[in-house]
C-alpha cells in the first residue's frame, strides 16, 4: 500500500499546522485551565474548511478523503487535543447529515454545519446505555406527522453549545437495536433542555453536557434514514469516527514526544543533558517507534475506507493501538520532565490528561478488542 502523501495532502496538513500554531497554541493552556469553549476559534476553523472535511460537497463540505481529515486532526491534536475532540465530532455529525438526512433537512442544516455557523453533536450515550446501545431509554413515539421524544443523553461532546444535535431514540423497544432511529434536534426546540455540565480531567475546553428531552416534537422530515436505521447509522459513523480518535491520540502522543525530546536536550544533570543518559535515550527511542507504528495503523485504516474496502477491524486496531500508545507516551513524557512534568507550567501533564479519553470514548478499548477478535474469529 502506497502511504506517500500527495502534494495536495501535504499542503492541507500544513494549513492545519499553521492554523493550530496561530489559533490554538497561544490559548490552549488557558482554555484548559478555565474550561473555556472557543466559539470564535470554531467559526474560524469553519472558514478554513476544517468543519466539513469529508462531508459531501452537496451540503457545502469539502468532500475530501478520510486520510485528509486524519492529517488535519493529527496536526491539531499536536497543539490542542481538546479542540480536536469537538472538531472530530462536528465533522462526524456534518457527514451524517450529508449521508442520511432528507433533502429538506440537508438544505436547512447542511451548509451552516459545513461552514462552521452551527456546531453539531452526536448524541447516543445514556446513563444506562453506553456500550450497550440496546438499553436506550430515550423513546420516540410517532404521533401523526411528528415524533414525540422523551429521555436524556449524557457525556455529549459539544452538548449545550451545539445548535444541531443528532439524537438516537427507541421507536420500537421490542426490536432491540433494530428499533433505534436517528433524528436531528435543533437547540431551542420546546422541551429540549440541558442538565449537568461535566467537569473533566482532560479535554476541558471541549464542553460535555447532559441533554434532556421532555415531549419534544420532531417533524418526520428531521429523521435520518428510515425508522429503525439508527443503530446502523450509529455504528457506520463510529467506524469512521474511530479513525479520527486514533488521529487525535496520535497527534497528542507526537506533541508529548517532541516536548520530551526538547526538554531532554535542555535539562542538564551531572554536567550533561539528560538525553545523553541511555535510560532517557532508550525511552525516547521506544516512544518514537510506537508513534510511528500507530501512525501507520491509522493511515492504513483511513486509506482502506477511502478505497471503499472493509475497514472496521482496521479502524478498531488503529483506535486501540493509537490511544494506548497515546497514554503510554504521554506518561513517559511526564516522567522525562520529572517534577516539572507534574506542574501546569509545562505542557506534558495536559497532554497526559487529554490522552486518556481516547481509550474510552467512541467505544472503549475493551470494545475495540471485541470488534477485532470478532473479525479474527469469524
Amino acid at each position: 500500500m502506497d502511504m506517500e502523501l500527495s502534494s495536495e495532502q501535504q499542503a492541507f496538513a500544513q494549513a492545519a499546522r499553521d492554523f493550530a500554531q496561530g489559533e490554538l497554541a497561544p490559548h490552549a493552556a488557558h482554555w484548559d485551565e478555565e474550561g473555556i469553549f472557543p466559539v470564535e476559534t470554531f467559526k474560524r476553523a469553519g472558514q478554513m474548511g476544517f468543519c466539513s472535511i469529508y462531508a459531501s460537497e452537496e451540503i457545502g463540505g469539502l468532500g475530501l478523503p478520510r486520510l485528509d481529515a486524519t492529517l488535519v486532526f493529527e496536526e491539531m491534536a499536536a497543539v490542542d487535543p481538546s479542540t480536536t475532540a469537538f472538531l472530530t465530532i462536528h465533522n462526524m455529525a456534518t457527514w451524517m447529515v450529508g449521508q442520511w438526512a432528507t433533502d429538506a433537512a440537508r438544505a436547512l442544516w447542511g451548509p451552516a454545519m459545513a461552514d462552521g455557523s452551527k456546531l453539531a453533536s452526536y448524541c447516543l450515550t445514556e446513563p444506562g446505555a453506553g456500550t450497550d446501545a440496546a438499553s436506550q431509554q430515550t423513546v420516540a413515539v410517532l404521533n401523526g406527522d411528528h415524533y414525540v421524544i422523551n429521555g436524556s443523553k449524557v457525556f455529549i461532546t459539544n452538548g449545550g453549545e451545539a445548535e444541531t444535535n443528532i439524537v438516537f431514540a427507541m421507536t420500537d423497544k421490542s426490536k432491540g437495536v433494530k428499533g433505534i432511529t436517528a433524528f436531528i434536534l435543533e437547540k431551542g426546540m420546546p422541551g429540549f433542555t440541558f442538565g449537568k455540565k461535566e467537569h473533566k480531567m482532560g479535554i476541558r475546553s471541549s464542553q460535555t453536557m447532559e441533554l434532556i428531552f421532555q415531549d419534544v416534537k420532531v417533524p418526520l422530515s428531521q429523521m435520518l434514514g428510515k425508522e429503525g436505521d439508527g443503530f446502523k447509522i450509529a455504528m457506520t459513523t463510529l467506524d469512521g469516527g474511530r479513525i479520527g480518535i486514533a488521529a487525535q491520540a496520535l497527534g497528542t502522543a507526537q506533541a508529548a514526544f517532541e516536548a520530551a525530546v526538547k526538554y531532554s536536550k535542555e535539562r542538564v544533570q551531572f554536567g550533561k543533558p539528560i538525553s545523553s543518559n541511555q535510560a532517557i535515550a532508550f525511552m525516547l527511542a521506544d516512544m518514537a517507534t510506537k508513534i510511528d507504528a500507530a501512525r501507520l495503523l491509522t493511515y492504513r485504516a483511513a486509506a482502506l475506507k477511502d478505497a471503499k474496502k472493509p475497514y472496521s477491524k482496521e479502524a478498531a486496531m488503529a483506535k486501540l493501538f493509537a490511544s494506548d500508545i497515546g497514554m503510554e507516551v504521554t506518561v513517559d513524557a511526564v516522567q522525562i520532565f520529572g517534577g516539572y512534568g507534574y506542574i501546569r507550567e509545562y505542557p506534558a501533564e495536559r497532554f497526559m490528561r487529554d490522552a486518556k479519553i481516547c481509550q474510552i470514548y467512541e467505544g472503549t478499548n475493551q470494545v475495540q478488542r471485541m470488534v477485532i477478535s470478532g473479525a479474527v474469529l469469524r
